[in-house]
């Protein structure tokens, strides 16, 4: 977008597209190797412990030999897309302008396919770096509908994921997800109304409002993810649809008596799961 060899002085450039001068010049700089051994060991952390917050998880790694203070902690739980699940006073603080709609799944029996679906993100470690994943869960059957993987937390992956889910399976009466910005901002908010699908939000720091794919992330990165060390995007994402594609047609699912999550959902048997 900023061309140096134009005759327009760079900074004339930046100021006509409304950026910095100094975020022409800017270059990443990649996540040290201490960083990335410290994220890996937090992510662990609060799968096991999600009440976990900055100041616990610093006495924990501590124990275990990580040397970190409380605000670089806090720091790599932001970057890594997560925080401590706890209740709030205030559960009303959102993204400027985002709007925030209602839990609509408390005392609701879920009986059938494409009743209800839940997206949530979490964090998979690589060999260097790391990327988030996005999945699409039917609520019933706990089948994975769609996923997929972005270096950034931004929207656009989540409606792929969604987009890819509607066409595949049609669309649900109801997505919920949490108050992430990626969930409360008009590109994702838009695809569900433009489908006339109902919008059902959890309460802020609630993870049992969305357990079931909570439960799936755990499930995934203890018998997938952490037994591996991906060295490419392309690698994760081949190793993860290799590992889905089990999950949902041959791993018994308890909730079932035994079945796969693809009987359940291509079944149309009759499941009631409390929300």
């Amino acid at each position: 977008m900023i061309d140096p060899k134009h005759e327009v002085a760079i900074s004339r450039q930046a100021e006509l597209l409304g950026i910095s001068r100094s975020a022409v010049y800017y270059a990443p700089r990649p996540v040290p190797e201490a960083d990335l051994a410290l994220m890996r060991r937090i992510d662990e952390l609060h799968l096991e412990y999600p009440f976990a917050g900055a100041r616990t998880l610093r006495d924990l790694l501590r124990a275990e030999g990580f040397e970190a203070g409380r605000k670089h902690i806090g720091t790599l739980m932001a970057r890594m897309g997560i925080e401590a699940l706890v209740r709030r006073k205030s559960t009303s603080r959102r993204a400027p302008g985002h709007e925030i709609y209602p839990y609509l799944l408390r005392n609701v029996a879920i009986e059938r396919p494409n009743q209800v679906w839940a997206l949530d993100i979490t964090y998979i470690p690589m060999r260097r770096g790391f990327v988030y994943l996005v999945a699409v869960m039917d609520w019933a059957s706990r089948r994975i509908l769609s996923f997929r993987l972005s270096n950034t937390l931004t929207a656009d992956f989540c409606v792929e994921a969604l987009e890819e889910a509607i066409v595949r399976h049609g669309k649900p009466e109801i997505v919920n997800t949490d108050q992430g910005s990626q969930f409360t901002g008009m590109e994702f908010i838009g695809t569900l109304k433009a489908r006339g699908i109902a919008i059902s939000m959890d309460g802020k720091g609630c993870w049992r409002d969305n357990v079931f794919i909570e439960r799936f992330w755990k499930t995934l990165k203890y018998q997938e993810v952490y037994l591996r060390a991906y060295d490419s995007v392309s690698e994760a994402r081949a190793s993860i649809a290799r590992y889905i594609a089990f999950y949902n047609s041959r791993r018994p699912h308890r909730a079932h008596r035994g079945c796969t999550p693809d009987a359940a959902y291509f079944g149309n048997q009759d499941m009631k799961a409390a929300a």
